[in-house]
């Protein structure tokens, strides 16, 4: 079963949106590193201070696998985003409650 896995930092979500128009390659990259490793989806969001990753893979330890092999690239996004903390991750199954849309 899949797991969803939520990457929460403090940092400016205008500078990651400048660094994909810059080096959209970088984020490619990342996303085929990923793919070929258990990624299933991939989002970024933003708030006014706050940068949101949220991934679906399919199970925990692919995403740990493949976070601590792209360490250096993900670290680019998190510098060019002004993130000086370590990023909160976690993860969650989901519930089978019967009401799923989409």
């Amino acid at each position: 079963m899949s797991v969803l896995m939520t990457l929460r930092v403090t940092g400016d979500p205008t500078a990651v949106e400048k660094l994909a128009a810059d080096d959209g390659a970088l984020f490619q990259g990342v996303v085929a590193d990923g793919t070929g490793r258990g990624l299933i989806s991939h989002h970024f969001y933003g708030s006014e201070t706050e940068v949101l990753v949220v991934d679906e893979w399919d199970d925990e330890a692919s995403f740990q696998a493949f976070f601590e092999r792209s360490g250096p690239q993900i670290e680019q996004v998190m510098a060019a985003a002004g993130v000086t903390t370590q990023p909160t991750i976690e993860f969650w199954r989901p519930l089978e409650v019967g009401d799923d849309v989409g």
